[in-house]
């Protein structure tokens, strides 16, 4: 049987999934416009999530959490019924109670305690809204999962008026099937829950007890016939099933006369006799089938992506093996291991598919930090995100949190204008920040965007002048200036506040991307905005490379970096200048710089001409390219990443290591390291020649 711990662990997963859910319907209506604009049914999806936050809690007794639901409940309860209108102020307080809400299910997961007068404010307001459209406000009082309950269910409620509009009588069939107790689910709490909606009759069926010396403790034999009368309908019953509709027989019916209005409860003795319902063996045919999910822990998968690794090597060993003992040619042969490949392929991408998650939890979570830090600036700023769906690793979703917090914070702070200033330049007063994600070229790309005032360049460099991390008569491209925001100790904040100005912030985030494997650029532009971006390796396992040699060495070059491969004639290679060195190759009108990989990695002292090589094109991201000259290409193949940095740190153009199928080792390329790299090496010999620097 499950372990209480293991039982609220899975509460709290819920809550992150409903979590998401709540963020979800408060962005749709807060998008919608005029209140007479906005769905109902986002709103009831906004109120379930809550709903469910708060039964859940109050089956472990968090009291604060489900005091704080209980409240928020109420306001979203007075927009569903009509009572109360969505506003922008509405909408901006119902954010900022899921932020403070998300804050409690944080605090009953790891046990702390929140501050006394936390979320004080936000109850306030939460009133206040209430108060001010004359709508009753009940908050005060205790929730109804708190409410005493007798064994026999004498709640002591009246039915009331008969004659009240819109009141409705319900008869429910509640009956728990095998394994309710053991979700730790009690029926009681769904008792007070409807108790909360109406005047109950609760009557249990005792029918199937059998003698007090062959009870099982933990088997539930009760199942109960109850009468509800309130101004509800059959969703608002079902709503106090939400979490155990796949876990009990549950019957509703309308009685449309309402035909008593005695005390709900009436004596055992007096009291007809409940229909028994049907023996319940498993899950109701009526509710709708969740998708079946299965926790396992991340060591296991992490075990199982290193063994889909060394199959990917054992298949290259295979495929290396034939084609040495000149069996190649074989059909059967060689189309067995052409299904050895793609079967090894597909159950790579299949392992990677369990760590992927897409990036949305993240992308809400960076909506909180755009809110206070918005308040902290005193600026307006309009979130938009785009690409939520695109998955990345879950480890890499893990330690982007930091990362992207500085870069949104960033963006607030330095990057948005004053209101005022806005204004002056003819910009809308609310600034716009966006949050994207997309698939490119095999990497996984983040951008962090503002339509701010684009970086003061000219401020940049006197900053970094007169703090000493430049020379003074430095002098300095735009792309070299916008790297000095990555420098340790760099800020460009007059005073210190509780966003920024204490120096500690990109390059904390450029050391952050970089050791997943990453990369963070920046592109600005004045009056306009800055863009920074963030890319990642789509896998930290296994790529498709290209293995090619250099001076003798085996060495892998990535495949989502080339964009073609060719082998010059000499009229299409020209130099640079006069005893430089330094070569380009003619493409489509175009001039590609050449970079000798055995000269810049040491292999040999005298570059060998391009003509008599091979060139590989290689692009990054950003649009940059260079031409990469090696002695020959062999194959290509998928390579099992292995890291270099644990054990040697950061390796100059070198991105991470694999294992051949020959048993060799050997070294994978970083292209965009080695085309920064060369970018500098021609800014440096166009100031020396006076040479324009090339494309």
């Amino acid at each position: 049987m499950a372990s209480v711990s293991d039982i609220k662990e899975t509460f709290f997963q819920e809550c992150d999934d409903l979590l998401e859910a709540l963020n979800d319907g408060l962005i749709q209506i807060g998008g919608q416009g005029s209140p007479t604009e906005v769905d109902s049914e986002t709103i009831n999806a906004i109120f379930r999530a809550v709903h469910s936050i708060k039964g859940g809690a109050a089956a472990f007794r968090f009291n604060a959490l489900v005091d704080f639901a209980h409240a928020y409940e109420n306001t979203l309860d007075a927009m569903r019924a009509g009572r109360l209108g969505v506003t922008q102020d509405l909408s901006d307080l119902l954010q900022r109670a899921a932020d403070h809400l998300a804050d409690h299910v944080r605090a009953a997961r790891t046990g702390e305690d929140l501050a006394p007068s936390s979320g004080t404010d936000l109850l306030a307001r939460l009133s206040a809204s209430l108060s001010n459209q004359g709508v009753s406000n009940n908050q005060d009082e205790a929730p109804p999962e708190f409410a005493p309950l007798a064994l026999s269910f004498d709640l002591g409620l009246g039915l009331g008026d008969d004659t009240l509009s819109g009141r409705k009588k319900w008869r429910i069939g509640f009956a728990p099937a095998a394994g309710f107790l053991e979700s730790g689910n009690d029926p009681v709490h769904i008792l007070r829950e409807l108790a909360g909606l109406g005047d109950l009759d609760a009557r249990p069926n005792l029918n199937r007890l059998p003698a007090l010396d062959d009870l099982d403790p933990e088997i539930l034999l009760l199942d109960w016939q109850i009468d509800l009368e309130g101004a509800l309908c059959e969703d608002d019953i079902r709503q106090a099933f939400d979490f155990v509709a796949d876990l009990c027989k549950l019957e509703i019916t309308s009685l449309q006369e309402v035909t008593f209005a005695a005390p709900a409860h009436l004596p055992a003795s007096d009291a007809p006799p409940a229909a028994p319902l049907p023996s319940v063996t498993g899950p109701a045919t009526a509710a709708p089938t969740p998708r079946a999910s299965l926790r396992v822990d991340t060591d296991h998968v992490d075990r199982l992506i290193n063994l889909v690794g060394e199959l990917v090597i054992n298949q290259s060993v295979l495929s290396r093996s034939v084609h040495e003992a000149g069996l190649a040619g074989q059909p059967t042969l060689a189309a067995g291991l052409s299904d050895l490949r793609n079967l090894s392929r597909e159950i790579q991408e299949g392992v990677m598919s369990i760590r992927a998650q897409p990036v949305k939890p993240l992308f809400q979570r960076m909506a909180r930090i755009v809110r206070d830090a918005s308040d902290l600036a005193g600026k307006r700023v309009e979130f938009l995100t785009l690409g939520e769906g695109t998955d990345v690793d879950k480890t890499v979703i893990e330690q982007l949190v930091d990362p992207l917090t500085h870069m949104v914070r960033n963006a607030i702070d330095h990057g948005l204008e004053t209101p005022e200033a806005r204004l002056a330049a003819g910009k809308p007063e609310a600034g716009k920040v966006r949050l994207s994600a997309a698939h490119r070229s095999g990497r996984v790309v983040i951008e962090v965007s503002d339509d701010g005032g684009g970086i003061n360049r000219p401020k940049v460099l006197h900053i970094a002048q007169s703090k000493g991390l430049i020379a003074p008569d430095a002098t300095l491209s735009d792309a070299d200036i916008d790297a000095l925001l990555f420098l340790p100790g760099f800020s460009t904040a007059s005073s210190v506040t509780s966003l920024s100005g204490r120096g500690v912030g990109l390059d904390v985030v450029k050391s952050a991307i970089r050791r997943l494997g990453g990369r963070l650029t920046v592109a600005s532009t004045p009056g306009q905005g800055t863009t920074m971006s963030i890319s990642l390796p789509l896998t930290l396992a296994v790529l498709d490379g290209m293995v090619i040699e250099v001076a003798g060495e085996t060495m892998v070059v990535p495949i989502a970096a080339i964009a073609q491969t060719l082998q010059p004639a000499p009229d299409e290679i020209d130099h640079l200048g006069m005893g430089s060195g330094g070569m380009v190759v003619r493409l489509r009108d175009r001039f590609i710089p050449i970079v000798d990989l055995g000269c810049l990695l040491g292999f040999r002292n005298v570059a060998i001409a391009p003509d008599k090589m091979v060139l590989l094109i290689v692009e990054t991201d950003t649009g940059a390219i260079c031409a990469l000259a090696v002695d020959a290409i062999h194959d290509q193949q998928q390579v099992v990443i292995k890291g270099l940095e644990a054990n040697y740190g950061r390796v100059p153009f070198v991105a991470a290591a694999t294992i051949l199928g020959n048993g060799r080792i050997a070294l994978i390329l970083d292209p965009e390291d080695i085309i920064g790299f060369d970018a500098k090496a021609q800014a440096t010999l166009s100031e020396k020649e006076d040479l324009p620097c090339l494309p």
